[in-house]
């Protein structure tokens, strides 16, 4: 009986040691200077783990939400995430950018590397319907407001090739309604074809004939 008390105690106290060392570590995590959250984020951008980069960052924005520190870590996340090809995360730390520290000397430039994510993250143009048709949104935007940017060579070739993409899918979308014996509504993505400037084009259909890199 004796044994078997002892034994329970030594459990007990095992277990909330262990619980109180759990929670020491916890808290350690907590409460650190903003330098110590930046370092963070370029040891694991360095490290290739930018889904810890990633919470680095957001422990430094929450506990340090006036820190200068902020505004160079969202550009490096940007680049990096951009380097990886995941440039939807490139553009919500550029979209995050723009919101706290943009210029009037470089919001153009600002906006031009949002577009470029947007345009990089369009993979499967078959798929992407809605990210094409705002991309094409995006870029008439830009160049609008921006008529005499240096980047509107490239804007004006992305948005030849976001057309391109639209001509297909259209194609697509018609076929399929004629297929189904749906003639209203192949007529409609019919005369979309019809007064598109590029039908008479030859296109390679695949992925990467579209969308081959325009920032070589």
């Amino acid at each position: 009986m004796y044994i078997k008390s002892f034994t329970a105690v030594l459990l007990t106290l095992f277990f909330l040691t262990g619980c109180a060392e759990k929670t020491k570590k916890a808290e350690e995590t907590f409460n650190k200077p903003a330098v110590y959250w930046y370092q963070e984020i370029i040891k694991n951008i360095k490290a290739g783990t930018l889904d810890k980069a990633d919470d680095a960052y957001a422990s430094l924005s929450s506990e340090h939400v006036a820190s200068p520190l902020l505004e160079e870590a969202l550009m490096i996340l940007a680049r990096a995430h951009s380097e990886e090809d995941e440039h939807i995360l490139a553009k919500f730390y550029i979209d995050s950018y723009i919101k706290r520290y943009a210029k009037s000397t470089n919001v153009e430039y600002l906006k031009f590397l949002g577009l470029k994510s947007n345009f990089g993250a369009l993979k499967k143009p078959k798929r992407d319907q809605k990210l094409i048709l705002d991309t094409i949104d995006q870029a008439n935007n830009y160049l609008e407001r921006f008529p005499d940017s240096s980047y509107n060579p490239l804007v004006h070739t992305m948005l030849t090739k976001l057309h391109l993409a639209e001509l297909v899918l259209n194609r697509d979308i018609a076929a399929l309604y004629k297929k189904t014996d749906k003639k209203s509504a192949a007529k409609i993505y019919q005369d979309k074809i019809d007064s598109s400037w590029l039908k008479e084009t030859p296109i390679d259909l695949s992925d990467q004939g579209i969308f081959s890199k325009v920032f070589d």
